[in-house]
Formats: C-alpha cells, sequence, structure tokens
C-alpha cells in the first residue's frame, strides 16, 4: 500500500502548478495578435509558406517553433473549462482573425511562386487519420501541462512541431490558390483536428487542476456547453478513424505486394522487371522480360497472389520484351542466356531449401534431446500428401531413432503437440523407430 502511495505521489503535478493568477496572465496574453504577436504570425506564415513550397522540412519546423497559433488555442480550452466567456468570445476572434490571415498570406504566396509543384511535405498534410488526433491531444496536454507549470522546460517548442498547426494551414492556402480542393479539404481537417483536440487537452487538464471558475453560470448553460463540445468531438474524430482504418489498410497491401513480387521475380523463365502497385485502387502491373508468358501463366499469377492476401487486388500482367524460336541470333543467344539463368535461379533456390531442411532436422533432433535424452538422431523432410480427389496438402514427416523401451505414450502426445507449435503446422506426422545398439569396440592385443 505504501509503495502505491508512493507512486501516485511522483505522478502528482499539483504541487508544481503555477499561481493561478499567473496563469490567467500568461494565457491572456498570448491570445492577443498585436505587436510583436501579430508580426511573429506573418513571418511564420511566410516561412512556412516557402518550407512547403521548396519541400524543406527544417525550414517547415523553424515556421512551427515561431508560430503562436497555440495561444489563442489554449485559451479556448482555459476559458471553456473556467465558463469565461467573455476570455472565450476574444479567443475566438484573435483565433479567427490567425486563420484567416494565414490563408490569404499563404493563398497568395502560392499564386504569386513559379513553382506549383506538390512536394511529399505538402502532400503529408492532406490525409489526416486517428493518429493525428492523438498527437494534437498528447501535444496539447503537454503544452497545457508546461504553461501551468513552474517548471516549464523546454515542452513548449516541442509542442509546437508536434502539433503543426502552421504547415496545414498554409498548405489549405496552396490548395485554394492552385484550385485543388482535396488539398485544402483535407488540410483544413487536419487544422480542424490539431485545433479542437489541443483545446480539448486544455479543458481537461485545466479541470483536472481545478483552476477557479471566474463567472457565475446556471447549471443548464453548463450542461449545454459540455453537450456543444462532445457533439464538436464526436463529427471531428469520426472521419479521421475511417481515414486512419484505409491507411492501415493500404499499408498491409503494400506489404503484401512487396512479399508476392519478392517470391516471383522469375517465372517460367521470365523475369519481373519491374512493378507498380496503387494502393488506393488496389492495382498491381507487373512488367516482365524474357519468355512470353502464355494466357495460363498470367492466370497461374493472379492465382498464386491470392497465397499473398492480394485475390481482390487487380493484376495486370505486361510483357516487356519476349524472345521467340524464330528471332535473330542475338535473339537466340538471349534465350539461352536466359534459361539459363533461369535454370540457376531455381537450382540455387532448391539449394536454399535443402539447405533450410537439413538445418531445420538438426535444430529439432537437439531440442528435443535436451529433454529427453533418449531421443538419439532424426530426420525432417517436407511432402505433399495427394487425395483421390486430385487435390494435396503440405505434410511435414519427422523420424526420431530412441532407445529401445524408453519411448512411452505421453511423451508421443507431448513431441506430436510440440512439434506442431514448433513446425507451425496441424499437419505433422511422426515416426519412431529403435536406435541401433552400439557395438563394442575390439580391443587391440
Amino acid at each position: 500500500m505504501n509503495r502505491f502511495k508512493n507512486f501516485i505521489h511522483y505522478l502528482r503535478i499539483d504541487g508544481e502548478v503555477e499561481d493561478f493568477a499567473q496563469i490567467h496572465q500568461t494565457i491572456e496574453k498570448d491570445i492577443v495578435f498585436k505587436g510583436t504577436n501579430l508580426w511573429i504570425l506573418v513571418f511564420a506564415i511566410i516561412i512556412a509558406s516557402i518550407g512547403l513550397n521548396m519541400n524543406s522540412t527544417a525550414v517547415i519546423i523553424g515556421a512551427m517553433l515561431i508560430s503562436p497559433l497555440m495561444g489563442p488555442i489554449n485559451g479556448l480550452g482555459y476559458s471553456i473549462a473556467t465558463y469565461n466567456m467573455p476570455l472565450f468570445r476574444s479567443a475566438l476572434k484573435n483565433f479567427g482573425f490567425a486563420v484567416g490571415a494565414g490563408l490569404v498570406a499563404s493563398t497568395a504566396y502560392f499564386a504569386l511562386s513559379p513553382v506549383a509543384t506538390a512536394h511529399s511535405e505538402l502532400l503529408a498534410r492532406t490525409s489526416p487519420t486517428i493518429y493525428d488526433v492523438l498527437i494534437a491531444l498528447f501535444g496539447g496536454l503537454a503544452g497545457i501541462v508546461a504553461i501551468s507549470s513552474r517548471l516549464k522546460g523546454n515542452v513548449i517548442p516541442g509542442v509546437a512541431i508536434a502539433t503543426a498547426l502552421m504547415p496545414p494551414l498554409c498548405t489549405a492556402g496552396y490548395g485554394l490558390a492552385t484550385a485543388q480542393f482535396q488539398f485544402f479539404f483535407g488540410a483544413l481537417y487536419l487544422f480542424t483536428i490539431n485545433t479542437v483536440f489541443i483545446a480539448l487537452a486544455a479543458v481537461f487538464v485545466s479541470q483536472l487542476l481545478k483552476f477557479p471558475i471566474t463567472s457565475i453560470m446556471q447549471e443548464s448553460e453548463k450542461k449545454r456547453i459540455n453537450q456543444l463540445i462532445s457533439f464538436v468531438i464526436f463529427i471531428t474524430i469520426i472521419p479521421s478513424i475511417y481515414f486512419g482504418y484505409g491507411l492501415v489498410q493500404k499499408e498491409r497491401f503494400s506489404e503484401n505486394v512487396a512479399r508476392f513480387t519478392r517470391n516471383i521475380t522469375v517465372y517460367e523463365g521470365s523475369y519481373l522487371l519491374r512493378h507498380e502497385s496503387n494502393p488506393n485502387r488496389k492495382e498491381l502491373i507487373l512488367i516482365y522480360g524474357g519468355n512470353l508468358l502464355s494466357d495460363a501463366n498470367k492466370d497461374a499469377l493472379r492465382e498464386k497472389a491470392r497465397d499473398f492476401s492480394l485475390g481482390n487486388a487487380d493484376i495486370d500482367i505486361r510483357q516487356g520484351f519476349s524472345f521467340n524460336e524464330d528471332g535473330t541470333e542475338a535473339d537466340k543467344l538471349k534465350l539461352e542466356i536466359s534459361t539459363l539463368r533461369s535454370t540457376l535461379f531455381e537450382r540455387d533456390r532448391e539449394r536454399d531449401s535443402i539447405s533450410a531442411l537439413f538445418n531445420r532436422g538438426d535444430a529439432l533432433v537437439r531440442e528435443l534431446n535436451a529433454v529427453y535424452p533418449f531421443i538419439k538422431a532424426g530426420a525432417y523432410a517436407e511432402t505433399r500428401m495427394f487425395s483421390l480427389s486430385g487435390s494435396s496438402q503440405r505434410v511435414a514427416q519427422v523420424t526420431f531413432q530412441v532407445e529401445p523401451g524408453k519411448l512411452k505414450n505421453d511423451d508421443k502426445e507431448k513431441i506430436q503437440s510440440w512439434l506442431q507449435v514448433r513446425l507451425k503446422s496441424d499437419r505433422v506426422k511422426v515416426y519412431y523407430e529403435d536406435a541401433p545398439e552400439k557395438k563394442d569396440k575390439p580391443v587391440k592385443k
């Protein structure tokens, strides 16, 4: 119990909280955009736009560090938690001004810029997911805790980089300037996610630390505000979950494509020259060179794709170049070289497969001998079990030589279960035979 209390004591932050009046003054000061804050906002917008335009990560990070956008967002959350409606209106007005200024300035910059290519830094701000929600929430928590603490450290700059408020706002300006509204709405949605969940973090921490309520409000009004907050959170988070699911599906598709293409590098004397995939549409293009692939070969490749969870993919198999029997001497020579390479590749793969089987059999014997010393030797092989219907199943066959009379039925069941787990297969056939007795060596006279 004492250890638990000590652990809770280490987690408590209320002992490090700054004076409430000082916290209020800091948040109120950061809300207003005039003088220094206004000029810093202008500079940050231009720097972020240039960084996005030139695809410079370092410049974008610099813009995030000097951006003052966190101030009014923290003010929104703090004012909601303390039911300070005048402060809320001031924060909302200044935040609206900052967003409008950011959109106008970035749109003007990209409209005048001769470089209109959408680089990776721009594209990264157009497809928000549930992960961006988590980044904004935990970044906002870190930010408001740092503002509330006497031990602020260097948290605020890190929060500014993690939550990345300025780049999506400028990306939305790029979408307006180039009339690419999918960029505009995607980036604006990411900016909305960051804003809502940073403000939500401020609300949560302000209530957790019991910041004093500065105005009297009826319970019905408080309930209405809480319902409104819940509604905003709901409509903000639902699309991000959908986009997050889509991102996971795209990553799985790309991984399956990578495994599949490694397996079909050489097929029927033809080489995979390159492949192109589109995770959004689940499309895969395979371009082969070498022997001409027949329609049956192509159908077999598409069927093989099902083993790699690509059964629903649209697979287009194309011939980059092909050899034929009636070609020139150079073509025939190329054909012979292609055939030789294919043969060598297949033999190398068979050799590697045989070596892997040998090593697996040796490992099985050694591992089981440590538990069952009466197992003296063993053999491992992989084969197929054929049925009269024409179907077949892969079967692992294991044979052990054991000391006569030492093996029990319970041991057989345990060994069978262990092998199924070890080989990751339910189709394991195990055979036992008596180990040959050692003959005494003749004594030399």
